[in-house]
């Protein structure tokens, strides 16, 4: 299905409704999400596909999948790079911005339940998480995008990763606020974080060849929060034609013929943090020709070969889904968290002006 034109108030739950259910059945009984049915899972695709349940209503089931991730945290507050069950899959590095994402699903599923017994019991995941990934925060604004399996620092940052973190620290800072846990260096770190991100362009892809023909390089800074909204719709001017293929979707990066449906989920959201609603809408529109009978999302689409590529259809697709149709139709109290800044606090809101 293709043209599929959302509206404010008009939640498509019906059409989504196998989309929730198929990443419902992919959750094992511990509560973690595989990529799909054999495959394994990440802490970050974990928590995307948990708020596609929060968005489904199917509350008890992203409680679990939040409980599965603290049973499996490290005295550290982190995570390894990816699981099968309960055992490490890959244990080379632990990823910052994996491990921070976590502050991002609790609070989005508190926004939509206003569960604070949930919120509570969730707290001290996301504070050491959080503390986990400031420790690498280095002197100059960036947070170093991993350690390796020794636990050393790898001494570099990415523009995507540190741009996930700048959202989790909002989210993380919501979270303290509400539950009077005051993390003042939080903000502070999150400040030096985004002016990192705007004036520091050094201080990224200093070891290894420049990420930019990533879209997700391109448009996170916008999804996330870093720019102010003028600067927001300029960034995203700026690059659209690399990127976008018109009635297909957001190309993974520049110079391969692919586009990927969990990549234009996104953009649909930092088009809507832009202000640029009528792209969001239009975007979204093109995504559901990669649907199948059970409500599952193909990856993405070869344009050259004519062929739905790799063979997977990943749970966190699906969740990008759920999250890209919430934000274009404010269905849930979690539907602008992609979409705005809300930093809790007075305190916060003289920082954020500051900062703009």
């Amino acid at each position: 299905m293709s043209g599929l034109y959302l509206s404010r108030g008009l939640f498509p739950a019906e059409f989504l409704r196998p989309t929730v259910a198929f990443i419902l059945e992919t959750q094992r009984p511990s509560g973690e999400i595989p990529w799909f049915d054999g495959g394994y899972a990440d802490p970050w695709d974990h928590v995307e596909a948990a708020m596609g349940l929060s968005i489904g209503g199917e509350y008890d089931a992203a409680r679990k999948a939040y409980e599965w991730l603290y049973s499996m945290q490290l005295v550290d507050g982190s995570w390894w790079a990816s699981y099968r069950g309960e055992e490490v899959d890959n244990s080379e590095r632990r990823e910052t911005n994996f491990v921070a994402y976590i502050a991002v699903g609790v609070w989005h599923h508190y926004l939509i339940t206003e569960d604070r017994d949930f919120l509570r019991a969730m707290w001290p995941m996301v504070d050491k998480a959080i503390g986990f990934a400031l420790a690498l925060q280095t002197e100059h604004g960036d947070i170093l995008w991993a350690v390796d399996g020794e636990g050393a620092p790898k001494d570099d940052a990415l523009v995507t990763g540190c741009s996930s973190v700048y959202k989790s620290l909002e989210c993380a800072h919501n979270i303290a606020y509400t539950l009077d846990e005051p993390r003042p260096h939080w903000l502070s770190a999150r400040e030096r974080l985004g002016h990192a991100l705007r004036s520091k362009p050094e201080r990224f892809d200093r070891t290894w060849e420049s990420k930019a023909r990533y879209s997700m390089d391109w448009f996170y800074p916008v999804l996330t929060g870093v720019l102010s909204q003028k600067d927001a719709r300029a960034r995203l001017a700026s690059r659209w034609e690399e990127f976008v293929e018109n009635q297909l979707g957001c190309r993974c990066v520049s110079d391969e013929p692919w586009v990927t449906v969990a990549e234009s989920c996104e953009l649909v959201m930092a088009l809507l943090a832009a202000g640029d609603h009528a792209r969001a809408v239009e975007v979204y529109s093109w995504l559901h020709q990669w649907r199948l009978e059970d409500g599952s999302y193909w990856t993405g689409y070869q344009m050259v070969e004519d062929l739905l590529w790799p063979d997977e259809k990943p749970t966190w697709t699906a969740g990008a889904i759920l999250l890209a149709a919430d934000a274009l139709t404010e269905h849930t109290a979690a539907s602008r968290l992609f979409c705005s800044v809300q930093l809790l606090g007075e305190d916060a809101q003289e920082r954020i002006v500051k900062a703009d």
